[in-house]
């Protein structure tokens, strides 16, 4: 499949985004807005309300109905993992057969602790599932600075196609079949990147930054592992160069969370926010997740605890200082 014609479910910064790396790489785009209201607003300003500042082509077609993916050969999911299942249940019925469905989504569903390729193949059964993450904020893409990301899919040739059809000189995306490690780690570096944000919130210092992310990918590995998940997956763009760059740049809204929490913000403000942070609502997911598995994930817990209020900054700070001292691993 030449995948020539590309439907972006989702007209927030990263579809936006996604949709204008794909229009460079010569495609047909057709950027999918909630409503016909989102879509006539873009259509006539040319700009996502997003992604202010960045004009979108007007190669790309924009429309306010789902039922533009019928058409595509290739569809980008590029909404928050807690509204794919919602999305993708109401493509029922419009996904031809042949037609991947790529979800850009990084995080773990709450609830049920399904990755979100799981909950593609509940909802569109049959259907290519593949998933798409990399160490990527949709300013430097949509701009045309060069980013490097990760393609899953469980059949080699379709991660192939998929690369080739949306990958350019300056977004380069690199194939995969390991859907899981990909997955996984989208999911765990938005946990991390908010135990990150905490520690510079509480200017706890360069060192103390520096360990914790070692530290978080020692969890990251060790649970990707457990998961089946390859390791050169997890030492590579979608696992540690993802935890890199989230954890230590203001543009990744789950470390910006984590820094607002340090400064003394409630969860509860996180959650009010117009800026989503993916990890806020993983993490709960994720530390069940590993619990269940027999994973000890003390940071990843610390973050849960945080986040859903079972816990204080204070409190979570106080206990992963007061481990033991162990052989590293």
């Amino acid at each position: 499949m030449a995948y020539e014609r590309i439907a972006v479910v989702g007209a927030g910064s990263w579809g936006t985004a996604l949709a204008c790396a794909a229009a460079r790489a010569g495609r047909s785009v057709t950027l999918v807005a909630r409503t016909p209201e989102a879509a006539d607003i873009i259509r006539n300003s040319r700009e996502a309300p997003r992604l202010p500042g960045h004009r979108i082509p007007k190669e790309i077609a924009v429309a306010g109905e789902i039922g533009a993916v019928k058409d595509a050969d290739a569809i980008l999911l590029v909404v928050p993992a807690q509204s794919v299942r919602s999305m993708a249940a109401s493509m029922q019925g419009l996904v031809r057969a042949n037609a991947p469905v790529v979800v850009c989504a990084k995080g773990i569903e709450r609830g049920t602790q399904k990755f979100m390729t799981e909950i593609l193949a509940e909802c569109l059964p049959g259907r290519i599932a593949a998933v798409l993450s990399g160490p990527s904020f949709a300013t430097d893409v949509a701009r045309g600075l060069p980013t490097a990301v990760t393609l899953a899919a469980h059949d080699e040739a379709t991660a192939a196609g998929l690369s080739h059809a949306v990958g350019t000189a300056t977004f380069r995306p690199y194939h995969t079949t390991d859907i899981r490690g990909v997955e996984l780690g989208g999911a765990a570096k938005n946990v991390y990147a908010i135990a990150a944000g905490v520690v510079a919130g509480r200017k706890l210092g360069a060192s103390a930054l520096a360990a914790l992310i070692t530290r978080s990918f020692s969890e990251l590995f060790r649970f990707g592992k457990a998961c089946g998940a390859k390791p050169e997956t997890l030492t590579g763009l979608s696992g540690l160069g993802d935890l890199v760059l989230t954890c230590s740049n203001t543009q990744s809204r789950n470390f910006s969370a984590g820094i607002a929490l340090g400064e003394g913000r409630s969860p509860g403000d996180l959650r009010t926010s117009d800026k989503l942070a993916e990890g806020v609502e993983t993490a709960p997911a994720f530390t069940e997740m590993a619990r269940a598995r027999g994973i000890e994930l003390p940071i990843g817990a610390a973050v849960s605890a945080i986040v859903t209020g079972a816990m204080s900054v204070d409190q979570a700070i106080d206990g992963l200082l007061a481990r033991p001292v162990r052989a590293e691993n």
